[in-house]
């Protein structure tokens, strides 16, 4: 089992899906989890009492990730609760789409607020206290495969997945001199709330007929990824993008 007892996680996005088993599983490690919402203070309550049970310290934090203040005043509470940040964990997003004839400029803004410049203003609050630190640290961004290949009537949200990739890729170089590894985690078609739909409207038999493994992808799936990335395990892995699919979008 990985080892992160002692260290502080930050995941921004983590009252729900990935975000929650990701929390839990980090917690299970031995961190201490702080974690984020937007709307969903209960849900947010549920994973801190259950990553509570593994020993660890646990604080929760509302912010909407596309608001500058109040993301920066998450990681402040975080360092300040429990002595440091370690890790960064960028879960929050919206999984919506519409045809080009029909997409708004709202639409299209509202999507690239929330997912890429709301990645953009994690990474940029973090960095300050991993700076101070002076011991390095980790950022796992949850990008998509849609971001890798494109996806018909989904083009704003592989647009800002494709933006959080070449972000993440500049931030690993930037960042590297300060022992800040920045890494994403792109995740197919996952079991979540935000995916039931989508996958309900093409056909769950004929969605989990393109998976060589023969099923669609769990949330514990891409958090068992987080994991890694988060621990020593890959402390030589930066500005790479874990694909997580099943086999799915095979790439040699």
């Amino acid at each position: 089992m990985i080892d992160l007892k002692g260290r502080s996680i930050l995941i921004v996005g983590g009252s729900r899906g990935i975000g929650r088993s990701a929390a839990l599983l980090a917690a299970q490690a031995g961190a201490n989890i702080a974690l984020t919402y937007r709307e969903e203070r209960a849900a947010a309550e549920q994973v801190a009492q259950a990553a509570k049970a593994f020993g660890g310290r646990t604080l929760v934090l509302q912010a909407n990730v596309d608001q500058e203040r109040e993301v920066a005043a998450a990681a402040a509470a975080t360092v300040a609760a429990f002595g440091g940040l370690d890790g960064l964990v960028v879960s929050a997003g919206i999984f919506e789409g519409q045809p080009i004839a029909e997409m708004t400029l709202e639409f299209w803004n509202r999507t690239l607020s929330v997912n890429l410049t709301g990645t953009f203003l994690a990474v940029k609050a973090a960095v300050p206290h991993f700076r101070r630190q002076g011991k390095g640290g980790s950022i796992v961004i949850y990008t998509s495969t849609a971001g890798q290949r494109g996806s018909d009537f989904y083009s704003a949200y592989a647009t800002s997945k494709g933006g959080q990739i070449m972000f993440m890729r500049s931030m690993a170089k930037e960042l590297a001199r300060d022992r800040i590894r920045v890494n994403c985690v792109a995740p197919a078609w996952t079991e979540s709330d935000m995916s039931r739909g989508p996958v309900d409207k093409i056909g769950r038999e004929k969605v989990i007929a393109d998976f060589p493994l023969g099923r669609i992808g769990r949330p514990e799936d891409v958090a068992g990824a987080t994991l890694y990335l988060l621990s020593d395990l890959a402390q030589f892995v930066t500005g790479m993008t874990l694909t997580v699919d099943g086999g799915r979008d095979m790439r040699g």
